[in-house]
């Protein structure tokens, strides 16, 4: 992977992470290269329109990303990753605990104001757009179970889900009794120790028939997505999200049989580790 390639891909991180878009996560990451410089000097390093660096610049101090010094002209300074990082936590911790207030009392209202009918045993299929949609939707089916969950995905989708609450959420699920067995196929065996470190209850690896995502758990929902390769825009990821039994159950009975024939990730590390020696 060339630098540049490093560059767009570290970008990408940074915009998914804390939460900026293209621009903003280029202009942060190029301030952390460069050190203090003037939005003029970054606009012309970076080939922006000069009113839209100032614009762009104005809405990172408002965010406390960046900070501009008194002198003139005004230098513009990227605060450290850390604190960075530290910020977005609580912006999403404060976003958190709003949705959570304000929804109690709307969920208050409904119940008390307005007579629902949620008896209905139809079957619902919906497609999820984005990304962190998706993987939304699959940490509240791991938190909710308390059997199984299958998820089977590519090592690239692992990577992602790890800096979800993914990680989070199974081990609550394992808490409540339930388990998510991870099937994953890995064409370099130096990365096992990536999926490792997702912590799923146990993990074993094998051939996909597809380079698509599943989670599946018996009965109740199946999330499924044609591909889950990486994209540079995140909200082109789609998945298939449905509560039919039928379909549900089949793609179980796939999970289960793709389970007896795929190889514990430890047996799968040391044969690689013994032809290695060879």
């Amino acid at each position: 992977m060339s630098a540049q390639e490093q560059v767009e891909k570290l970008a990408l991180e940074l915009k998914e992470t804390l939460d900026l878009d293209e621009l903003e996560s280029k202009i942060y990451l190029s301030l952390l290269r460069t050190g203090p410089i003037t939005a003029s000097a970054l606009a012309k390093d970076l080939n922006i329109d000069r009113a839209r660096m100032y614009r762009t610049v104005d809405k990172l101090v408002d965010r406390n990303i960046i900070s501009t010094t008194l002198s003139s002209p005004k230098l513009c300074i990227a605060v450290e990753p850390e604190k960075a990082l530290k910020i977005a936590l609580e912006k999403k911790e404060e976003e958190i605990k709003k949705i959570k207030k304000s929804g109690e009392a709307i969920v208050d209202k409904i119940n008390n104001e307005i007579t629902t009918n949620q008896g209905t045993n139809i079957p619902t299929l919906r497609i999820v757009q984005g990304r962190s949609n998706i993987y939304t939707d699959i940490a509240q089916m791991i938190e909710n179970c308390t059997d199984t969950v299958y998820l089977a995905t590519t090592l690239e989708d692992i990577s992602k889900m790890y800096h979800s609450i993914i990680p989070e959420k199974i081990k609550i699920c394992e808490k409540n009794g339930g388990k998510v067995l991870l099937l994953v196929e890995v064409d370099d065996m130096e990365m096992i120790s990536f999926v490792k470190r997702f912590n799923a209850t146990e993990t074993r690896v094998c051939k996909l028939p597809s380079q698509g995502r599943i989670a599946v758990q018996k009965d109740q929902q199946m999330i499924m997505s044609d591909s889950s390769q990486a994209s540079s825009n995140s909200d082109t990821d789609f998945s298939l999200s449905t509560n039919a039994k039928d379909m549900i159950n089949n793609i179980e009975n796939l999970c289960r049989l793709l389970w007896k024939s795929s190889k514990p990730i430890e047996t799968a590390t040391k044969k690689t580790k013994k032809s290695k020696s060879n």
